[in-house]
């Protein structure tokens, strides 16, 4: 087995709810996104996010605005609509759901004190 790939398999699990809980604060730039998630140390690269950004505001989930740039382009900011807030609620209910049994089965001890591999 190779860990890289099952920690890359982990991160992506997850990185739909890390992305809409950075946008649910309040609107949010890509490249703001990208550096948020780096500074959580869960990397992600633009060519990464912007699909996955298409694709939730395809689905109604996300809205954006353009916003006039002093030093270049306009900027798109997103923001999550009311569909994508249910849907954010749904995420978190599940994630703390599967963090709780995750972290439950990790520190089970075994109580009949009869494994040596304890």
């Amino acid at each position: 087995m190779n860990i890289e790939n099952t920690q890359s398999q982990m991160r992506k699990g997850i990185l739909e709810f890390c992305i809409l809980s950075i946008i649910r604060r309040g609107e949010a730039y890509p490249s703001d996104i990208v550096e948020e998630m780096k500074a959580a140390n869960l990397n992600i690269f633009e060519g990464t996010l912007y699909p996955l950004l298409t694709r939730l505001k395809n689905a109604d989930m996300l809205t954006y605005r353009w916003v006039e740039s002093n030093s270049g382009p306009p900027r798109k900011y997103f923001s999550l609509t009311e569909k994508g807030d249910a849907f954010y609620k749904e995420l978190e209910s599940t994630w703390n759901e599967l963090a709780n049994a995750v972290n439950t089965l990790a520190n089970k001890t075994n109580g009949l004190g009869d494994n040596p591999n304890q």
